[in-house]
């Protein structure tokens, strides 16, 4: 009998769900659209539907556990989700034990950036190393920190905000109530926004920001300004963490990284130059590997984690 775990991953357009062996390899995934404007009952109908599907393909007699990786603030003892800007209806609601309850099984709630942080270090770019961090570059910035093999959740559940490090003080505000957060000054949106406001274009993407960097003209002097700009936040967070944690590993991954050789030669200068600890030691920043995955993965481990 194949062992077997199943992975959830809530995103702000998709749930997917895969199961997965005790290897790392995906026997099975399902994918579809996130119906977050039907309300609670529709995204946790489709959770636990998603859920069922697998288990009864394969077997409930082999199912190790079940995780679910979601965006947001994770009460991780009582299983609640908190502050999730993309669920609102969420908040203070028993996410886990309703689940727990439709399936007849245990569930296991995660935050999305910490269950990518496990995926990389389960069968990605970390899988060499017990200590880790992972950043995730998105329309936010999240984060994730494991320590010993383990996730580092803090004492309510709520470690890891990487995101919210201050590296402007005082600089662009931010939904959290703070000044020059690390994702308002190097996040995609901080891209986006920056962007605009040197008139690259309108409705642009960062891969669109990535398109002009690479021209040798006016707009791709600016586009690369921008990449720079970014690089250097993040050198500043980076160095930070390293000064911190002194782990061997920091990884980045996101929708900006195929702009890495435009803001990554700023950043590793910046943490060259923050960080002693960096210049004396082997200590890695590197691409994460396992891309939009990594959460599906870090969520199917959660039940075999140490």
């Amino acid at each position: 009998m194949v062992q077997y775990s199943i992975g959830l991953d809530l995103g702000g357009t998709n749930l997917r769900a895969a199961a997965i062996d005790s290897t790392g390899k995906m026997l099975d995934k399902i994918a579809g659209a996130t119906n977050f404007v039907e309300g609670r009952e529709a995204v946790l109908g489709d959770m636990v539907a998603a859920i069922e599907k697998l288990r009864e393909k394969h077997g409930a007699e082999g199912l190790a556990g079940i995780g679910a990786g979601v965006p947001g603030f994770i009460r991780f003892k009582e299983g609640y989700i908190t502050n999730s800007n993309n669920l609102p209806y969420f908040e203070n609601y028993p996410v886990r034990d309703e689940m727990e309850k439709r399936l007849g099984a245990k569930v296991i709630l995660e935050n999305d950036a910490n269950a990518a942080a496990l995926g990389e270090k389960w069968i990605g770019a970390g899988r060499e190393h017990d200590d880790l961090v992972l950043l995730t570059l998105g329309t936010g910035i999240g984060g994730g920190i494991i320590y010993g093999g383990k996730i580092v959740r803090g004492f309510v559940g709520m470690a890891g905000e990487l995101g919210h490090i201050t590296v402007v003080p005082n600089g662009n505000p931010c939904g959290c109530g703070n000044r020059g957060c690390l994702e308002k000054h190097a996040s995609a949106t901080a891209v986006i926004a920056m962007a605009h406001m040197l008139h690259l274009g309108e409705n642009l993407t960062a891969k669109d920001v990535n398109d002009i960097a690479k021209q040798q003209d006016e707009p791709g002097e600016k586009a690369r300004a921008i990449w720079a700009a970014m690089g250097e936040a993040l050198g500043i967070a980076l160095a930070t963490l390293v000064n911190t944690f002194n782990f061997p590993l920091y990884l980045l991954s996101g929708g900006p990284l195929p702009a890495w050789d435009f803001f990554a030669p700023r950043m590793m200068e910046v943490v060259k130059q923050r960080s002693y600890t960096f210049r004396a030691t082997g200590t890695k920043i590197e691409k994460a590997t396992l891309g939009g995955e990594a959460g599906l993965y870090g969520a199917a481990y959660l039940p075999w984690e140490k």
